[in-house]
């Protein structure tokens, strides 16, 4: 990258904040349509918006596994929407690759409205605290099409500013404090300084940050150390939350794995676990995510809760994904990284995404979650009566996802907003 040329750094934070003691460890995306849902009226636009983000976020995820063994926190959610605020300013074979990697709708107008939808869906959520938020970073003088800072202002809510990216301790200070209040301070350096140069046009940033109690907490005093299986070789004692209640839990033997499902104190809003039955099994779980992940939407969505005994280890988890070569060299998103890119709905100045990049945070009690992430894009200008006994003893994936159910057919949307995998237990 030459100084001439212009540069878009996108960033994502996430944060987000389990109160019930669970472990920490790698995650990875479960979509769960839950029956608790309550039934409203879906757009066309809202439904095509979030089964696409549903899509992508199974496919964000189960390349992030395959090349992560330690503990990983991420929201796709988050990626996505930066993503997609990037997408909309392209064209030409630049958008062609967006809408395919990105699942994105046919037209703008339902892409845009899909968006505006979803981003208003999520921040209008009772007795849970969950917000989206995005903004732009405008270098200074730059020219930005006024039609690209309308749609964001108008369909992704996103606020614009000015920035100096020449004084770059000031820039980096600058977005890195936005990110910091709306993670409530969780998530405190999304760039550095030498991120940001006289070649940076945007920063397109977005965070969303989650906190929610239990619908039914743990009680501290039976929170004890038990054993978790790292693997076949290695045990580790770690604080244990246990809880005997009623949720949704389903065996499925055809996957070697179990279900269940955590409800917050907004039943549209869960933790839904997948638990491998095999100490080992989570390397066959990611690898077959699509179909399980189908399988516990399709199952939790049918059955009733059952009285179970729920030992769920505490954990905490910050993270931090370079997501450039993911998602140019194995999710198919290679031209707007390119000196090809074609972002002509931004400016008429010629510009490429130089870095993609997100932080992510996630703890896990008895009282209930906090998590947060934001995500960065830089562009730059180129050149039975027995009960059962939920044990989560192992590696184990899961994820935290709002569904809403339609009133007129009864089908269940699930908006993805964190995933992660526990592989060893810290808190």
């Amino acid at each position: 990258m030459t100084k001439s040329q212009n540069q878009i750094l996108l960033i994502n934070q996430f944060e987000f904040w389990i109160i019930n003691h669970v472990q920490r460890g790698l995650l990875v995306l479960c979509i769960i349509a839950s029956t608790m849902a309550v039934p409203t009226p879906i757009p066309a636009s809202y439904q095509t918006v979030t089964q696409g983000a549903r899509l992508f976020s199974t496919d964000f995820v189960k390349i992030i596994a395959k090349e992560k063994s330690e503990n990983l926190i991420c929201s796709p959610l988050s990626a996505d929407v930066a993503l997609s605020m990037a997408a909309i300013g392209s064209e030409g074979k630049t958008k062609e690759q967006f809408k395919n990697v990105l699942k994105l709708p046919e037209t703008q107008p339902q892409t845009l409205e899909g968006y505006q939808q979803l981003i208003s869906s999520l921040n209008d959520v009772d007795n849970v605290t969950l917000k989206l938020a995005n903004k732009i970073f405008i270098g200074q003088h730059f020219p930005v099409k006024p039609e690209y800072k309308n749609a964001l202002q108008t369909y992704f809510y996103s606020d614009i500013q000015s920035v100096d990216f020449t004084q770059n301790q000031q820039a980096a200070t600058t977005i890195n404090n936005w990110c910091k209040e709306k993670t409530n301070n969780r998530i405190n350096n999304i760039v550095t300084p030498e991120d940001l140069d006289d070649s940076t046009a945007l920063v397109l940033a977005n965070a969303v940050y989650f906190k929610g109690k239990w619908a039914k907490e743990f009680d501290p005093k039976n929170t004890e150390d038990r054993p978790f299986h790292i693997n076949a070789n290695t045990v580790k004692n770690v604080p244990t939350m246990y809880r005997k209640g009623y949720y949704k839990f389903v065996e499925m033997p055809e996957h070697n794995v179990k279900c269940i499902e955590i409800p917050y104190a907004n039943t549209q809003v869960s933790m839904v676990i997948i638990l491998p039955n095999e100490i080992d099994g989570l390397t066959a779980l990611t690898n077959n995510l699509d179909a399980i992940t189908e399988a516990c939407n399709t199952h939790l969505s049918e059955i009733h809760e059952r009285e179970v005994k729920l030992y769920l280890p505490k954990f905490k988890i910050e993270s931090e994904l370079n997501l450039k070569d993911m998602l140019s060299d194995k999710m198919g998103l290679s031209l707007p990284f390119s000196d090809n890119a074609n972002f002509s709905n931004i400016s008429a100045i010629p510009l490429k995404i130089s870095k993609v990049v997100q932080k992510a945070f996630i703890e896990v009690n008895e009282e209930g979650s906090e998590a947060a992430a934001v995500t960065g894009m830089l562009i730059e200008m180129r050149c039975l009566v027995i009960l059962p006994t939920v044990m989560i003893d192992r590696p184990f994936l899961y994820s935290i996802v709002k569904v809403t159910q339609d009133q007129e057919t009864g089908n269940y949307n699930v908006a993805p907003l964190f995933v992660g995998i526990v592989a060893i237990p810290t808190y």
